[in-house]
């Protein structure tokens, strides 16, 4: 028997500690009683802090004191069991999530995706090989899940195909569609997800202050370069090599495109195009129905209100015509059956949103979000831990908690109302929090064994070698995992200091 390393030892009781903690619907249950406990003995003490904040009545900075409310007073009884379906159904991400999985679930479902990443790998130079698989894993995240159960078999296979180590071709896959889930040239679900978890989270001190799904974009669209250029380095000269020859060449072959999907792709390609000219129509001229009303201004517009739904189509249309074109689709009953397949992916995120959206509401009502973190900001203020050195170690934070806690949304909401209020405090705007966040999380997903698709990769690589476990898949995608956080660091890093914008209308400071 081949004796244990001490890092798959390492990892082994990561995972045991991992697979004991409870799931993270149960965790909010129990934060839900944390904070209710918490509020009623804050405000028997009369625990207050004092602020310069917002007053939305008048508009004004002022200074402000803030009182712990306690839950299990008979006025906090009562908002606990009205507010039970509003903080459901008023959950910002909710209809945008809801929306583009219905619309990007027609693309998936009659094939249209599967058959763009087969064609564009049979176009693609050898040399250019690695680059491409690592591209298509960060572009593919924007349909969510997809990536996990198309692209990282297919990039095993695609390797096989060029006489390369399956498992490389794999590995290469799974970091950009894990490792790289913050970047992407397009917006995906878990925009607008992360958005709105961050604007009810910033209106804890700003009432009015609203985080777009289009947020991040400017940075994500760097990082993706950033991770491909990564990837491939990290593939090619780290990953590859350590696994050394293999010799099953004969057994694999990449599936050519159909006659079918060569067919369907011609369509969905016209209906696309038609698409973006309605589109362009709409906003390029200088008096276009979706610019701004008033100073026909793009930035701030029906436009950018509208970008979800817009990205939403951008998979519907093609989807619907590739569908028709590929005969997968013979009546309208087809689409609603995709639609309704699509839905019941985020089943789990509806559970965890119902739950995560009371804890959010008990926790802003008890104040006890603003009390910690303006005692918080106040503090890092003290002792002069703020700016790029807080960021940085908020990023390292976030990326060790996520081998243990691996579902994103689910830390979100848990430290989201911590964090943001916290760094708006010192000057730091939610759009940025969301931001270093976000790379923390991404960086460590290839490593998370508790991250939900992370068993279904360990058995894809079980198919090339089936001595392979955890301690293996973990051990392989280390590099990527370390290059990453370095290199995203430091491309933050820079952006921090040069001062430019990370999103459309998306500042780096927060200014009340």
């Amino acid at each position: 028997m081949k004796r244990k390393t001490l890092l798959t030892k390492t990892l082994d009781k990561i995972e045991q500690a991992g697979n004991a903690l409870p799931h993270p619907t149960t965790i909010f249950i129990i934060l839900i009683a944390v904070v209710i406990v918490a509020s009623a003995i804050c405000a028997a003490l009369g625990v207050s802090v004092t602020y310069d904040g917002y007053d939305q009545a008048t508009g004004q900075i002022v200074e402000m004191q803030v009182t712990a409310v306690s839950l299990l007073s008979a006025e906090g009884i009562r908002h606990m069991f009205t507010s039970i379906i509003p903080n459901f159904t008023g959950f910002y991400s909710l209809g945008p999530v809801f929306m583009i999985i219905l619309c990007v679930a027609v693309a998936e479902g009659t094939g249209l995706l599967t058959a763009l990443l087969k064609r564009v790998t049979e176009v693609t130079p050898k040399k250019w090989v690695t680059a491409m698989i690592v591209f298509l894993g960060v572009i593919s995240n924007v349909a969510s899940s997809t990536g996990y159960v198309v692209l990282v078999p297919l990039g095993a296979i695609i390797f096989m195909g060029f006489k390369r180590h399956p498992i490389a071709g794999l590995a290469a896959a799974f970091a950009g569609v894990s490792g790289g889930w913050s970047a992407n040239l397009l917006i995906g679900t878990n925009d607008p997800m992360f958005a709105g978890i961050s604007t009810q989270a910033a209106n804890i001190l700003d009432p009015n202050y609203l985080v777009q799904p289009t947020a991040n974009w400017y940075f994500m669209i760097a990082s993706t370069f950033l991770i491909v250029i990564l990837g491939t380095l990290v593939t090619e000269k780290i990953v590859e090599p350590r696994l050394g020859a293999y010799e099953k060449f004969d057994l694999h072959e990449i599936e050519k495109i159909t006659d079918l999907e060569k067919r369907g792709m011609r369509w969905a390609g016209i209906a696309l195009l038609a698409y973006i000219i309605l589109i362009a129509l709409l906003v390029v001229p200088p008096n276009g129905i979706l610019r701004n009303p008033e100073t026909n201004g793009i930035l701030v517009s029906p436009f950018m209100n509208s970008i979800i739904p817009i990205m939403a189509f951008f998979f519907l249309v093609p989807g619907i015509f590739y569908g028709i074109g590929s005969k997968v689709i013979k009546n309208d009953k087809d689409v609603i059956e995709l639609m309704t397949k699509g839905i019941t992916s985020i089943t789990g995120f509806l559970v965890l949103v119902f739950f995560g959206g009371q804890f959010i509401n008990f926790f802003d009502y008890s104040k006890l979000g603003t009390i910690i973190s303006v005692n918080g900001a106040q503090f890092l203020q003290n002792t002069g831990f703020v700016g790029l050195p807080l960021i940085i170690a908020f990023i390292i934070l976030t990326s060790l908690i996520n081998i243990i806690i691996a579902v994103d949304s689910a830390k979100w909401v848990l430290m989201a109302p911590i964090f943001v209020p916290m760094f708006m405090q010192i000057g730091l705007s939610p759009e940025l929090t969301q931001l270093v966040f976000r790379i923390g999380d991404s960086c460590t997903n290839v490593i998370a064994p508790l991250m939900p698709f992370f068993a279904l990769i360990v058995a894809f690589c079980q198919k090339y070698d089936k001595k392979a476990g955890v301690g293996t898949l973990v051990t392989t995608m280390l590099p990527y995992s370390i290059a990453f956080l370095i290199g995203w660091t430091i491309l933050f890093v820079i952006w921090y200091l040069v001062g430019l914008p990370i999103g459309p209308g998306s500042p780096l400071f927060y200014t009340f």
